[in-house]
């Protein structure tokens, strides 16, 4: 997936354990794994405010995109809107 979670980065910072974490967000450890191991499909918006609360950290401290080459081996376009096609401002 091209979205990678980096909240394992942020515990090592912070020195605090993933149970703790879980405690203070409000959410299960096994949920708040399912997010660190990158296998959410979806986070909500108050669930990320959540880890930002706790963590002191901005959205793009917990999650980054990374490009993924496509299934047939082609690279992802590099040139932006026009080079899938996209037309406009």
């Amino acid at each position: 997936m091209p979205i990678v979670v980096d909240i394992d980065v942020m515990l090592a910072r912070r020195k605090m354990s993933v149970g703790e974490l879980a405690d203070r967000v409000g959410i299960t450890p096994a949920n708040l794994a399912v997010l660190k191991n990158g296998r959410a499909k979806a986070v909500r918006f108050a669930t990320l405010a959540a880890l930002c609360e706790v963590l002191k950290c901005q959205p793009g401290d917990l999650l980054r995109w990374e490009a993924e080459a496509a299934a047939d081996g082609d690279d992802v376009p590099q040139g932006g809107r026009e080079s899938l096609g996209a037309t406009g401002p």
